[in-house]
């Protein structure tokens, strides 16, 4: 039995990186949730506080609680981030300081994926951002060099019986250390937090204590996890998830991502499967036509609800297979032996003895809300043992000698990911705009869209909303051209607005065109279609047909909203982490902010000034902003009558 590794304080560790990598260290940190920040930010300050050494570190989506743009949004927030992340919450300070352009000369960040929009006002950051598919960075780093790996682990046992588990990301630690051996790289030091509400989970995570050179004791109290409210979803979000829900096919394989679309789709899948009388009706409603009679439904996905279920193969789990998993929806199981896994396809009786080991989701990160976290630490028996967590290059690609049991495990796959836009050609912009500044990054997208065109009956759908707002202007997301690519356009898939779908493959240009118009917002669509036909891909005495002018969002609304207001559809449909009193005050918020922005709507800001209104719920929202107290500004006092006059004129997020 191997001895376990000796234990440091955190002060000693440091030390042992500084000595590792003198003059200069080249550190590799995990994306997300694995960070030990509380090492990190001893490292960083080590290092900043010594201009004669130098650090780089390679790590990506480095999480950052949400900050306040403006006096009403920091006493709304504060309270809330205190409760969500601890009121002690260790910040990672390179982020701070990339964040305000201070971050030192001697220290380098170089980050594949940004927290979403985080880092678009940092020079600093944009210029060190490496552009790369997730499962070539163990292969860029082995390629670089590595000094050392720090990051979040958890323990079960003590001593020598104790047992460790990369949990959150096992996806790019296994993958380096492996691709720095093949190049006869020296070993990196690697350093293990052990953190003590971190979730044990198994597959590649769990390793022995011989994978580490040391291990550190999280501090107490722990650095809380980083985890994320939950979501609102609005009724154009449903409107995307219910149209997505259409193309899973009972028996299949799902990967999804995460945030408000994300929901959506698990919600209608839910629906689906509980409650099929409601979400076939809202999907007639929605569609203005019986969705049995699909053609691209019928051959790809399906209505009923799940039998067989679903096996996740995603290289995030979130909250969504949580819920999937309850409603007993994720359940096919798959095997790692391909002949077993073959006669199940086949559909011969297999003898019980031989059904152990099966796996009803894989994954190589994960990151979610407080109860996923709860849920994760509490599996036992079979919902324990079906989740694995594995390499990054196990689940986000089909070679390396796995690819004959990678595609009998993924019959049916759908990979649903998100996009920022997309051009009626069929191209994506999902991780930059056209200047060259980097939203978020490719991560596994690229990966995601090149295996739905290698399985049979795999099939890639980007979801996007037909529009965005830009300050005061509502643009299209559907574009003609863009001048950024995240996905060209002879990977076209499906695409998928709250308007309808766009089955894409194999279509030819001018077929492709007509099917994304038909999913554009009808503001746009004559424009979009016009400069079409100056580009020769449609014709010249092209016209837009009737249909496509009634997708606009109060259509839309008139379609769902019945649905809505008796709790199908609902606004919060995995719970709120705000209160009620909170879910009062943010459209209040959100009015006032929107209107201070847009000057055609300062009268009504001067109305809500003028004529607060006497709401209700006022006083409890008040004391909850702090403007109950007696001895108010004159600013404050006017911030509390703009809140009263915003409570008059909007209401509660349900």
């Amino acid at each position: 039995m191997p001895s376990p590794p000796p234990h440091l304080s955190s002060a000693a560790a440091v030390d042992r990186l500084i000595e590792r990598g003198t003059p200069h260290l080249a550190v590799a940190a995990p994306l997300g949730l694995g960070k030990p920040n509380r090492l990190l930010n001893a490292l960083y300050a080590r290092i900043k506080a010594d201009p004669a050494r130098r650090m780089t570190l390679y790590t990506a989506l480095s999480l950052d609680p949400p900050a306040a743009g403006s006096e009403l949004e920091r006493r709304f927030l504060e309270p809330f981030l205190a409760r969500q992340f601890g009121a002690d919450y260790p910040r990672l300070d390179y982020v701070i300081d990339l964040k305000a352009g201070r971050l030192p000369a001697n220290v380098r960040v170089q980050e594949f994926y940004f927290q979403s929009g985080a880092m678009l006002g940092s020079a600093q950051a944009q210029r060190d951002y490496a552009s790369i598919n997730y499962t070539q960075v163990a292969r860029d780093l082995a390629d670089d060099g590595l000094d050392a790996i720090v990051q979040l682990v958890a323990r079960r046992g003590e001593g020598a019986a104790a047992r460790y588990s990369l949990s959150c990301n096992p996806d790019v630690t296994l993958d380096v250390l492996d691709a720095l051996a093949a190049r006869g790289q020296p070993r990196p030091l690697v350093i293990g937090v052990v953190h003590p509400e971190l979730p044990f989970l198994g597959g590649d995570a769990e390793v022995g204590p011989e994978l580490f050179d040391a291990l550190v004791e999280e501090a107490e109290p722990a650095q809380p996890l980083f985890a994320l409210p939950r979501g609102a979803v609005d009724l154009a979000e449903h409107a995307i998830g219910l149209h997505a829900s259409t193309l899973v096919r009972d028996g299949g394989t799902l990967q999804i991502g995460i945030g408000a679309l994300s929901d959506a789709i698990v919600h209608a899948l839910l629906l689906r499967q509980r409650n099929n009388a409601d979400y076939l009706g809202a999907l007639r409603a929605l569609r203005g036509d019986d969705p049995a009679a699909d053609a691209l439904i019928a051959r790809v996905g399906g209505l009923a609800p799940f039998a067989r279920g679903l096996y996740g193969a995603s290289e995030m789990v979130m909250d969504g297979f949580m819920h999937l998993r309850r409603a007993g929806i994720l359940a096919r199981r798959v095997y790692d032996d391909i002949e077993l896994q073959r006669a199940l396809d086949a559909g011969a009786t297999v003898d019980a003895a031989q059904l152990r080991g099966g796996h009803y989701l894989k994954g190589a990160f994960y990151l979610g809300t407080k109860e996923f976290y709860d849920w994760l630490r509490t599996l036992d028996g079979e919902d324990y043992e079906g989740l694995a967590m594995c390499r990054v290059s196990d689940i986000n690609q089909l070679y390396g000698g796995h690819e004959q049991l990678d595609a009998a495990q993924r019959r049916d796959a759908r990979f649903f990911n998100t996009c920022m836009m997309a051009s009626l050609l069929g191209a994506a912009t999902s991780d930059a705009l056209e200047d060259g500044r980097v939203v978020s990054g490719v991560g596994g997208q690229y990966n995601f869209v090149a295996m739905a065109h290698a399985l049979a009956g795999g099939r890639s759908i980007l979801l996007l909303r037909a529009t965005r707002k830009s300050g005061r202007r509502v643009e299209s997301n559907l574009r003609w051209n863009y001048g950024h690519t995240t996905i060209p356009r002879h990977l076209r898939d499906v695409y998928v607005t709250e308007y309808g779908v766009a089955d894409l493959r194999g279509r030819s240009d001018e077929a492709c065109v007509r099917a994304m118009l038909a999913i554009s917002d009808a503001r746009f669509v004559d424009a979009l279609a016009a400069e079409a036909v100056r580009a020769g891909k449609l014709p010249r005495n092209f016209r837009v047909p009737d249909a496509w002018r009634a997708n606009t969002p109060q259509a839309l609304r008139d379609r769902l909203q019945p649905f809505a207001a008796r709790g199908v559809l609902p606004t919060f449909p995995f719970g709120s982490d705000f209160d009620a009193t909170e879910r009062r005050v943010l459209p209040a918020l959100l009015w006032l902010k929107s209107g201070l922005a847009e000057p055609r709507r300062w009268p009504s800001l001067l109305g809500a000034l003028l004529a607060p209104g006497n709401a209700a719920e006022a006083p409890a929202v008040l004391e909850r902003l702090d403007f109950a107290r007696r001895d108010l500004s004159w600013r404050e006092r006017l911030y509390a009558r703009l809140v009263r006059g915003a409570l008059a004129r909007t209401k509660a997020i349900a």
